[in-house]
């Protein structure tokens, strides 16, 4: 849970994380990891460009979707879902509760339609 921007930054500490993981994926099956991503600016900002060859290196591949394409890009539809069916008609006094909220939601979703999910903590300092 990050308040406020989430960064190119907080974004490439996020994908080390997600190459890491790849990494050990790739050690222990041989397979790769490929993340579909949008068009988003922080996405493909120089800084994060200077790490895709690393994130290679370690088994962690970059799908790009065709720019103003949210039909193709799954996570629209879980947004949508997420605020038709989880938190539809609720009210909240902070951003606490509202995130509190979505991450019950995203549980619900990821046990109702049998999909893995993994939560994570980074230093955001």
């Amino acid at each position: 849970m990050v308040q406020g921007g989430f960064k190119t930054q907080r974004y490439i500490e996020v994908m080390d994380w997600v190459a890491a993981k790849a990494q050990q994926t790739l050690d222990e099956t041989g397979r790769i990891t490929v993340v579909v991503q949008d068009n988003g600016s922080l996405h493909r900002s120089n800084k994060a460009k200077q790490r895709w060859q690393q994130w290679q290196e370690q088994g962690l591949y970059l799908f790009f979707l065709p720019p103003y394409c949210s039909q193709m890009n799954r996570i629209e539809s879980e947004w949508h879902q997420l605020k038709t069916h989880e938190i539809a008609g609720q009210m909240f006094d902070n951003n606490y509760d509202l995130a509190m909220a979505i991450i019950d939601g995203i549980e619900k979703r990821s046990l109702m339609d049998g999909y893995a999910l993994e939560r994570f903590i980074f230093n955001c300092a």
